[in-house]
């Protein structure tokens, strides 16, 4: 029996929180998001989308784009609140059943067709399930894998349910622009498209000389993905199918300069743990602890996997800038970096492209492992 995945994705979700709780903003253009000078655009409505405005864009740049646009700030208590809400609805289906953030997650609904009906039926089920306990809305994508799943997820926003069939995989990404692909940072998505590949079916289909300079010894593996396969699980117990190094503080710490050190080296660790355990990673999170004990999670994932220090430290960085942008000056008890997705690095070879981190990591391994873990240490790390 093929496999039966939802990706689940809430829709606007902080944005449409504010406007359910505040019936004056229905309809309005909404920015979440700190109004100072630094501010973010932490979530953004789809009335302020059609202005060109999104999410993790500076808020000065949001107004200029929408200057009528209202502004509130985030509440993320409340947003936990009701994320329970619909982590709830997603348990009444499937123990399977691996958050992503607040507000995205992806359920294995194989086990519960024969009790509940198709995958698609089930997916109804969840919408309605979430429409009964918080009167928000959702988007779901039902596919046979997570990634055609969370593909799927996004084509018909807002409230949108869209199922991609096993045979009609290619059918469907085909036509689809290659910034669909899951992980696929900007910089890289403009390297593929220079390239002359636009399409995920131009992808699936190029040959080794056009992939070659841009994804080295990954390139079958981009290959795959762009033809919708995908073996991953649904891990609910991301715990103990991860690699994490977290802090607990001595004081709580403000100081967004001093946080991100720390968790440089953190991010240091982890990735030579998985190092050592010829592994690769699929995506990247931070683990985040307030004075109050309050604790975040923020993830993204990284394709192709991989194992460099440099590109785990990078991705951190960014996601807890992005948090300490929503949050400014909020001390911090605890800091943690967790890979997860992890596969085996003997499968995929080295990453072309990142060679010489490649050197610089097996350097740093190599003088740790004769001299001690402090014989080399990475600038970002050092006060």
């Amino acid at each position: 029996m093929a496999r039966a995945v939802l990706h689940v994705d809430m829709d606007a979700f902080y944005a449409s929180v504010e406007q359910r709780d505040d019936p004056a903003l229905t309809g309005k253009p909404l920015i979440v998001g700190w109004d100072g000078a630094r501010g973010v655009v932490a979530a953004a409505s789809y009335e302020v989308r059609r202005f060109g405005v999104h999410s993790a864009m500076p808020m000065h740049q949001a107004l200029r784009l929408c200057p009528q646009a209202v502004c509130v700030r985030p509440r993320m208590a409340r947003y936990q609140e009701v994320s329970k809400l619909v982590f709830s609805a997603f348990h009444e289906i499937t123990p399977l059943v691996q958050g992503l953030s607040l507000d995205e997650a992806f359920l294995d609904v194989t086990a519960s067709l024969r009790l509940l009906g198709n995958a698609v039926t089930i997916a109804q089920r969840v919408k309605l399930r979430i429409r009964e306990l918080t009167d928000l809305t959702a988007s779901v994508g039902v596919a046979p894998n997570k990634l055609v799943a969370k593909i799927a997820s996004d084509l018909a926003k807002p409230d949108g349910l869209t199922e991609v069939a096993p045979e009609r995989v290619r059918e469907v990404l085909d036509p689809l622009s290659v910034r669909r692909m899951p992980g696929l940072g900007k910089k890289t998505g403009a390297k593929v498209e220079a390239a002359g590949i636009a399409t995920l079916g131009q992808l699936r289909s190029a040959p080794d000389a056009v992939l070659w300079p841009l994804f080295g010894r990954y390139s079958g593996w981009m290959r795959d993905r762009a033809s919708g396969i995908d073996e991953r699980p649904v891990q609910p117990d991301t715990e103990d199918k991860s690699i994490s190094a977290e802090d607990t503080f001595e004081h709580d710490i403000g100081d967004g300069p001093v946080l991100q050190r720390e968790l440089a080296k953190l991010a240091d660790l982890a990735a030579t743990r998985m190092r050592a355990r010829s592994l690769v990673a699929g995506c990247v999170g931070v683990k985040i602890r307030r004075g109050d004990f309050t604790t975040f999670t923020r993830q993204r994932a990284v394709a192709p996997p991989t194992s460099e220090g440099r590109t785990v430290s990078a991705v951190c960085a960014e996601l807890l800038s992005r948090w300490l942008l929503v949050n400014p000056g909020t001390k911090l008890r605890l800091l943690g970096v967790v890979l997860t997705e992890l596969t085996p690095a003997a499968q995929l070879g080295l990453f072309e492209d990142a060679r010489q981190g490649g050197r610089v990591d097996a350097a740093l391994d190599e003088a740790r492992a004769r001299f001690g873990a402090k014989a080399l240490r990475r600038g970002n790390t050092i006060e």
